[in-house]
């Protein structure tokens, strides 16, 4: 079954995002315990697209790890010391090299690469590991000894351990729970290369529908598999007899009011416990046209073994009581404010549309894009580098020093997704220019059908110019994009209509920044961003 058939079944995200409260939610509610306000933290705890979350602890730290789609590197690395405050510490799929359609180069990769896939640490060896499935066909398994990395490849195995949640027993063995309504447990061999056995355990009834987003767990001598049903429902199974069940199946949520106005039904995360013994449920809320937000929630156990997530007035709280931990080492970094690219590497907040040539940039102290297609394509463009926008209104500020561009080249900021729109600098004929471009859009397979339209534009001298853009992803409709620019980084001007930033779930990435340099005519040219600044009200 395809993704997007699984998501359409048993009320997918079109249907079952925005539904009101229902008598199974209304039950799941009398069983909660509305908390009092304390020190509190707010939801999303995470106003950045972070989705398919897996969330572990490793000592007094907690980890982190979510989707990215076609974007490279893959599968990020978040980490936290309190389950509220979280950075970006690196990214367990250091290239998708997984065939040619991931390098933008004759062919595309757009909505296939990472999917949900899961993060687990095993003890006996002080590693990290991360598994996944790509496009239907194989698994694989990478491992670091620390979550910046080095992240290297340790096996491909063949059967595609679709929607993985590896759990690292309590004998050391591995298993992966995974499958979409049938679902499975394999068993991989000591050293996580191989798969030696797997087996069916539980068929999803057909009046839940779909259930997909495996996370393993041993609670108690028990085993659980805590599975979602998209997109609107959370359920969980339980063991006695051992990993290979048989399970009995409970209902954690469903249709349950979500802490963001506009958005969905928090559900497809990962439960972890504090050094304190408090359990919580890391999940995410779909929240387009930004993507899909961490939302945090307690949860406590019934005296037979069943979670039961901590609600507020019947819902999942905007707000609850700050967990109970240790005080961090130090503060996390934050994931807005300023990056002048200093250094010779990129920081981990930055992501690339699909893998990008390193032949053509380089960051010293500032970041050069070099032309490294010849396109009119924006979505065929390599190198464009995205950063996730921050909820629900921000704003992203580029200084550009376009001297080193050549005739036909195009460079800028941009607002993308499936529908996409920029500000940037065109030259042609020996004349620059500074744009506003929109009208650039995709098919539902992810084909470019709009290459863009320039809807205004200025004639400008010098060297370098400020460009921004400012993004409004407020869930639940589509919401305005605007971009200005400035010659001299304090006086800006409005540029453009209104772009709409359109809030369909189909692409599943939610809208990004992004940096581009492609070249119309002829390769050559090349730009350089001295300063990135994402910046909120």
């Amino acid at each position: 079954m395809s993704r997007r058939r699984a998501l359409t079944a048993g009320t997918g995200l079109a249907a079952g995002a925005f539904l009101p409260l229902t008598a199974a939610s209304e039950s799941v509610a009398a069983s909660g315990t509305d908390l009092e306000a304390a020190a509190e933290y707010t939801n999303p705890v995470i106003w950045q697209d972070f989705a398919d979350i897996d969330v572990i602890r490793v000592g007094s730290t907690y980890y982190a790890s979510a989707s990215t789609m076609h974007y490279s590197p893959g599968a990020p690395v978040l980490r936290s010391y309190d389950l509220v405050h979280w950075e970006i510490a690196g990214h367990s799929v250091p290239v998708l090299d997984f065939g040619a359609k991931y390098d933008l180069n004759g062919a595309r990769g757009y909505v296939r690469g990472i999917w949900a896939s899961s993060l687990a640490y095993r003890p006996s060896n002080r590693t990290f590991y991360w598994l996944g499935q790509i496009d239907f066909a194989k698994t694989y398994v990478y491992t670091a000894t620390a979550v910046e990395g080095p992240w290297n490849r340790l096996a491909t195995i063949g059967t595609p351990h679709y929607d993985a949640g590896l759990l690292v027993d309590t004998d050391d063995t591995l298993y992966v729970a995974y499958g979409n309504t049938t679902i499975s447990v394999a068993q991989l061999s000591p050293d996580g290369r191989n798969q030696v056995r797997t087996q069916q355990v539980f068929t999803t009834p057909s009046s839940v529908g779909t259930l997909e987003g495996s996370r393993f767990y041993k609670i108690n001598g028990q085993y659980y598999i805590f599975v979602t049903r998209p997109a609107n429902g959370q359920y969980i199974l339980k063991s006695s007899s051992g990993p290979f069940g048989p399970y009995t199946m409970r209902q954690v949520l469903l249709d349950l009011r979500g802490p963001i106005p506009g958005g969905g039904v928090p559900h497809q995360g990962g439960l972890v416990q504090t050094q304190s013994g408090a359990w919580y449920y890391l999940a995410f809320v779909d929240a387009y046209p930004g993507g899909r937000m961490p939302a945090l929630a307690p949860v406590t156990w019934t005296p037979d073994g069943w979670p039961v997530v901590q609600l507020v007035n019947g819902a999942w709280g905007t707000t609850y009581p700050s967990p109970a931990v240790p005080a961090p080492p130090r503060q996390v970094t934050p994931m807005t404010g300023v990056d002048t690219f200093d250094g010779t590497t990129l920081k981990p907040r930055w992501e690339w549309n699909h893998n990008p040539d390193n032949t053509k940039w380089s960051v010293d102290n500032g970041l050069t894009l070099r032309t490294a297609t010849v396109t009119n394509d924006l979505y065929g463009a390599r190198n464009t580098l995205t950063h996730r926008i921050q909820g629900p209104t921000s704003t992203a500020t580029i200084q550009l020093d376009f001297s080193a561009m050549r005739d036909g080249d195009r460079a800028g900021l941009a607002l993308l997704r499936d529908s996409s729109a920029w500000i940037g600098v065109k030259r042609d004929g020996g004349t620059t220019r500074v744009a506003m471009v929109n009208g650039l859009t995709m098919d539902g397979n992810w084909n470019t059908t709009g290459t863009g339209t320039e809807a205004a534009s200025a004639t400008i001298s010098g060297s370098r110019i400020w460009l921004r853009a400012n993004a409004d992803i407020h869930p639940g409709a589509p919401r305005p994009g605007t971009f200005s620019y400035s010659t001299d980084g304090t006086n800006f001007t409005r540029l453009g209509p209104a772009f709409s930033l359109g809030n369909n779930w189909q692409f599943f990435m939610g809208y990004r920044f992004a940096l581009f340099n492609h070249a119309t005519q002829a390769l050559g040219g090349s730009v350089r961003i001295a300063r990135f600044e994402l910046t909120t009200p």
